[in-house]
């Protein structure tokens, strides 16, 4: 084995005894890890279709194997090259389009590095290899502070819906690999099983898609956008915000901000920082039927947005703008 191989066995182990990890997949992902490389996307959609048999664990079993093995091409999405524009008006557009996808799919299979298309593209294609109905959607997708508010919708992200037991299903391989860390402007390598069927109450509040037929949100842009930034600590715990009513809060030097947050059972340590990223702890919360409530005051000086923290890990932001 090799030390790669040592080591994500070794950081995968703490993930399958993380009790925020649903243990239903452990097994799917635990035989995924053991696969050898495959000189082709076929080879591997075979071995998928030998060791599982039923839609959802073939859907998984492909989530994971990309998730873990394909990283995230850093290098291309902070230089992206001029996109290859193909016009819907020239008569073998269709086919265009296909070779380009089929080009952009085994790039990603035999390179392991991709951005989200890559990922995504590769997702399909190996769903339909292993027989699943698949779709690759395009959109807008929340995932950085300045996302908060912001007035334009952005084409800059891709993602997949896939049938499983005539149902579709959200699938994000790209999130399921890691993420991007914008402060530090590095790749996080980091196996995250939550984007595999996902609650679409909490994807849809991080992906937004372009095609109206792909949209399982209200559909109202404004809304998505003014929307709170949920991070993966609020999602695992099954979180919901009931106040305030938007992620766009309107407030004051000095004034009193209301938040209501149910099922935040660990609030001993929910924090946000200070101009010097100190650690200000929240006081005077309450808990009542499953819900948090608590107040702070804002303060203009710590800026436009107020991101909260548990146990050091982000959870759930806000921006703030004047009355």
């Amino acid at each position: 084995m090799t030390i790669k191989k040592i080591v994500l066995a070794f950081l995968l182990s703490f993930i399958f005894i993380s009790p925020s990890y649903s243990q239903q997949y452990t097994a799917i992902d635990s035989i995924v890890l053991k696969y050898p490389d495959f000189g082709s996307t076929e080879k591997l959609a075979e071995r998928i279709k030998n060791d599982f048999t039923t839609e959802h664990d073939k859907a998984r079993a492909i989530y994971s194997w990309i998730a873990l093995n394909i990283e995230y091409d850093l290098d291309t999405f902070l230089n992206p090259p001029k996109p290859k524009e193909i016009s819907k008006s020239d008569s073998d557009w269709a086919k265009q389009l296909q070779l380009q996808n089929a080009k952009t799919t085994q790039k990603a299979f035999r390179s392991r590095k991709a951005v989200c298309e890559g990922f995504s593209q590769l997702y399909e294609h190996l769903a339909l290899l292993t027989g699943l109905k698949c779709q690759v959607i395009h959109g807008d997708a929340k995932a950085e502070l300045t996302d908060i508010g912001r007035r334009n919708y952005i084409l800059n992200h891709s993602w997949n819906s896939v049938q499983v037991d005539g149902k579709w299903i959200l699938v994000d391989a790209t999130w399921g690999q890691g993420s991007y860390d914008s402060r530090r402007k590095v790749s996080v390598k980091k196996f995250t099983p939550i984007y595999f069927d996902m609650d679409p109450k909490y994807f849809n509040a991080k992906h937004y898609a372009e095609s109206a037929m792909y949209k399982g949100n209200t559909g109202n842009k404004a809304e998505f956008l003014n929307g709170p930034l949920i991070y993966n600590e609020f999602i695992e715990e099954n979180c919901e915000i009931l106040m305030p009513f938007s992620g766009v809060v309107n407030a004051n030097d000095g004034d009193d901000i209301t938040f209501k947050i149910k099922n935040l059972s660990r609030i001993d340590d929910l924090y946000y920082l200070g101009k010097k990223d100190e650690k200000i702890k929240v006081k005077k919360s309450k808990v009542e039927n499953g819900v948090m409530e608590f107040q702070l005051t804002y303060e203009k000086k710590l800026g436009r947005f107020i991101e909260f923290y548990v146990f050091g890990k982000s959870f759930a932001a806000f921006k703030v703008i004047p009355k």
